[in-house]
């Protein structure tokens, strides 16, 4: 996959992610854990059936005594996890803006941890977008606290997802990397498993299962009407399985800091949905953070793509 296919499928991962908040502002009775444990639940029964189309009807035969034995992807399974329950929960505690723009703290978190765990060179160029990102989210967020206590609350519980992102992405990242000097020194039959002899798919799975099983308890008794589960069974498969399958590929092509930065993009489209969607106008220093936000982004995609053929030709690895 050529980099700009990977920037453009990232993209589009990102505008599945952001339909998220519009959407759980539609729901008609279901709230708080029973939002997340739907939502997960539907995702896990997706990837259960997704997984066999996609690598043969014997996978989950062999790939569920390989979970056991793996380490990575049971750390991966664990940061998903809380990934998608953290989010979902803080959606219903405070507003969407509130907790995109505190997820919006991935890319430095995420630059942060490649540099010490995977001693990875950053270009200036990504960490000055990083930097400018970032003052756009602080801009932000000094504007959506006036909200009041409450949205203190949610942001506090929507801080583990850019934590778990950022671990995650950093974890796929190492698996990558051990995939590609597998590939140079392995046999064919190693390398086919996709990651090096690692196939972090499962991960996906493992995570939507963890949430569920975690919130079950937590949900009971149900409450949610025939339409909250039809909403929140297209976000399981439409905006979660999906769109963190095909994320999981990226990690192979795409540096985990150039993932994290994309992903601010969920933060301008998931605000953009909910004003358009939900009535939930941002401010005009949201508006303003996210201008700063979108800058930055497209101007470390630009540069990249303006250096990538002398990088090349040098033999340089540019984030």
């Amino acid at each position: 996959m050529s980099h700009r296919a990977a920037v453009l499928l990232m993209l589009l991962v990102t505008l599945l992610w952001s339909t998220a908040g519009a959407v759980s502002r539609h729901l008609d009775s279901a709230r708080g854990f029973e939002v997340t444990f739907w939502r997960s639940a539907f995702n896990a029964l997706a990837l259960t059936v997704l997984l066999p189309l996609l690598r043969g009807r014997d996978y989950w035969r062999h790939a569920l005594p390989r979970l056991r034995r793996s380490p990575p992807v049971l750390a991966s399974g664990l940061c998903w996890a809380v990934m998608y329950t953290a989010f979902m929960l803080a959606l219903t505690m405070t507003g969407v803006a509130n907790v995109l723009v505190t997820m919006a703290l991935g890319p430095l978190l995420t630059a942060l941890f490649a540099r010490v765990f995977l001693h990875q060179r950053l270009a200036a160029r990504t960490w000055v977008a990083i930097w400018v990102a970032s003052a756009g989210i602080a801009w932000m967020f000094a504007s959506e606290m006036s909200a009041g206590p409450s949205a203190w609350l949610g942001m506090g519980v929507a801080l583990a997802v850019p934590v778990a992102a950022a671990s995650n992405w950093t974890l796929l990242q190492a698996a990558a990397v051990a995939a590609r000097a597998r590939t140079q020194a392995d046999t064919d039959a190693d390398a086919n498993e996709g990651d090096g002899g690692i196939d972090l798919l499962p991960a996906v799975w493992l995570g939507a299962l963890l949430s569920a099983l975690a919130t079950l308890p937590l949900a009971w008794p149900f409450a949610a009407s025939g339409r909250d589960l039809l909403l929140l069974a297209g976000l399981g498969v439409f905006q979660l399985a999906l769109p963190c399958l095909i994320v999981v590929r990226l990690t192979r092509v795409l540096p985990a800091a150039e993932v994290a930065l994309l992903g601010l993009m969920e933060v301008l489209l998931g605000v953009l949905w909910a004003w358009l969607l939900a009535d939930e106008a941002p401010s005009p220093a949201a508006l303003l953070g996210g201008v700063m936000v979108l800058a930055a982004l497209i101007g470390n995609e630009l540069l990249a793509a303006w250096r990538r053929p002398a990088a090349s030709t040098s033999g340089e690895m540019s984030l």
